[in-house]
């Protein structure tokens, strides 16, 4: 059993830009937050897995960071199905060490363990050593539920 293509849609709006799902128990529907806040990405060495956190193998290179994305328009955007990246996101340049990114996630908290909400692969893996910043271009931060 999997829910229509209509909930799905109206679950991203809700999750990704604070959107009510109107009709689902009442006029108004399940309610965006008061304060819509944001969402984090993250960079993964490994594929955090279904089971893991924001910290599962997250980059630790250094000034690697989480970047917050505002759950709004100006932040994702969501059309059939499909959330992407509005904006593009760009960590800052590393300080020191090496590491290849192969995955993203998004997820609750800025720092820490934190709940992953979706996770993927980056396509390619990206190399990052001092000086590198990471980049992910508008709409390369591709999201689906189904």
């Amino acid at each position: 059993m999997s829910k229509s293509n209509s909930l799905e849609n109206d679950f991203l709006l809700l999750l990704f830009n604070n959107t009510n799902a109107a009709l689902v128990g009442d006029a108004t529907g399940l309610r965006g937050s008061v304060a819509a806040g944001s969402l984090f990405i993250s960079l993964h060495t490994a594929d955090p897995g279904e089971a893991g956190t924001q910290a599962t193998s997250e980059a630790t290179y250094g000034s690697y960071a989480r970047q917050a994305i505002p759950r709004s328009v100006a932040g994702f955007t969501v059309a059939a199905n499909l959330v992407s990246n509005a904006a593009a996101i760009t960590f800052p340049p590393a300080s020191s060490g090496t590491q290849t990114v192969t995955h993203f996630g998004v997820g609750t908290d800025a720092s820490g363990a934190g709940k992953l909400l979706y996770k993927g692969a980056l396509t390619p893996s990206i190399a990052v050593s001092t000086g590198v910043s990471v980049n992910i271009p508008v709409g390369d931060l591709d999201i689906t539920e189904d």
